[in-house]
Formats: structure tokens, C-alpha cells, sequence
């Protein structure tokens, strides 16, 4: 029963993927823990990840910012390392790991309706290098551990290419690499198996449902209402990590 509803929780979440651009992994990855337990979600969820960016880079590529996606996969892969550390520092303490991801996504929640009701940021000019070199390494520690630096790369980056297309042909760009480190360090862990092949496979069919309805949403609905929702569901999520 878990099973199936972690498959719909991966329709649902790209479904909002699909909406907004972002979001799938970090709103499918808090329930993901709780029904099928981190060694079957972040696999799955990562590799989820390189498939939606292939899609968007196939068609994209040629809107990549590719300055852009050299600094930020260098740092990011730093950070990324880090979190395999601290993943194994952690080992044997899922409650613990639990709970820094629950209050990870309740800061991105209550972040997010900051941005939507509260004063707008002011241009990234302002923003010092060092501030943003730390975002990035930040991105790449949560993204190491739990597939799920999308927020902290979007703070960057919407800074950095103003470009709708660019933005997401980049963003798209990065997950396939760094996504790609992570499934190989998936790999060399030990963490496929054939029952994982089997649950990946079944999976994709549920993600391209969710983005292909997704995409049709986003003409007849508000963006900015679906918005709310992702930080809605982000809190919700959350609070259940917490109480675990």
C-alpha cells in the first residue's frame, strides 16, 4: 500500500512540477520518507530528476547559459560531497536527518509566502560573492543528502539569468549532472538492486502523467495559486518530518 502511494505522490508533486517549473523533488521527497524510507526515495526521486532534465534539455539546449552552469556545478559539486559525508557521519540516525530536512523545507515554506506577501528581494547586484558562493555550497550539502537543493539553486540563479527559457534550460542542465554524480555514488553505495530497477521503471509512467497534466493546468489556472499550494504542502510536509 505504501508503494502505490508513493507512486502517486510522484504524479501529484509533478503535477505541481509541472505548473511551476520546480518543486517536484523537495514537495515528493518529505512523504516520499515516510511511505518508502530514504533508500528507495532518493534513489528514485534522483534518478526522476535526470529524466525530467533530459526532456527540457532536448528541446532547450540551445538557451543553456553554459558560464552560468560551470560555476554553479563546480560549487554546487562540493557541496554535493559534503552531504555525502554528512549522510554517512549520520548513518544509523534517520530521525536526526529527518528532522534537519523537516526544518529545512518548513524555512522554504514560510520563505515562500514571505516572497509572494512580504517585501520583494532587491537585485542580486547587491548580493556579495561570498553570500552567493555559500547559497550554492549550501545547495549542493542538501542536495547531496537528500536530492532536494532545487530551492536553494532557484535563489541563486533566478538572481543571476533573468531569461525564462535560459533559466529553466540551465537549471534543467544542472540536475542531469549533478543528479548523474549522485546516481553513481548510488551505485558504488549499494543501493540498486532489482526490486529499485522495478520501482524506477513502474515510477516514470506516474511522472510523465504528472508533468503532461501539469502542463495543461498551468494554461487554465493561476500560477500564483498553485504557488501557495506548493507552500502549503512544503510547511505540511515539514511538520509531519518533525513529529516522525
Amino acid at each position: 500500500m505504501n508503494t502505490v502511494l508513493f507512486y502517486i505522490i510522484i504524479f501529484l508533486t509533478n503535477v505541481i512540477q509541472g505548473i511551476t517549473g520546480f518543486a517536484g523533488t523537495i514537495l515528493a521527497m518529505p512523504p516520499s520518507l515516510i511511505l518508502v524510507g530514504y533508500d528507495v526515495a532518493k534513489p528514485i526521486l534522483n534518478v526522476l530528476g535526470i529524466l525530467a532534465g533530459v526532456y527540457v534539455f532536448v528541446t532547450q539546449w540551445k538557451h543553456v547559459d553554459w558560464k552560468q552552469l560551470k560555476k554553479v556545478v563546480i560549487v554546487m559539486a562540493i557541496g554535493i560531497f559534503g552531504g555525502f559525508f554528512l549522510k554517512n557521519a549520520l548513518a544509523g540516525y534517520d530521525a536526526v536527518l529527518y528532522k534537519f530536512l523537516g526544518i529545512f523545507v518548513i524555512f522554504l515554506a514560510i520563505h515562500g509566502f514571505y516572497s509572494i506577501y512580504g517585501q520583494r528581494q532587491r537585485d542580486t547586484k547587491e548580493k556579495s560573492s561570498w553570500k552567493s558562493m555559500l547559497l550554492l555550497i549550501g545547495a549542493g550539502i542538501v542536495h547531496g543528502m537528500f536530492v532536494s537543493g532545487g530551492p536553494l539553486l532557484i535563489g541563486y540563479l533566478s538572481n543571476e539569468i533573468k531569461e525564462k527559457t535560459s533559466f529553466r534550460a540551465t537549471i534543467s542542465t544542472v540536475w542531469i549532472i549533478l543528479n548523474s554524480m549522485i546516481l553513481v555514488q548510488d551505485i558504488c553505495a549499494g543501493m540498486w538492486n532489482a526490486g529499485l530497477v522495478m520501482t524506477q521503471c513502474i515510477s516514470i509512467p506516474f511522472l510523465i502523467a504528472g508533468m503532461a497534466a501539469g502542463s495543461v493546468l498551468v494554461k487554465r489556472m493561476s500560477q500564483e495559486i498553485f504557488m501557495k499550494l506548493t507552500y502549503i504542502l512544503l510547511f505540511i510536509s515539514g511538520i509531519l518530518l518533525m513529529v516522525k
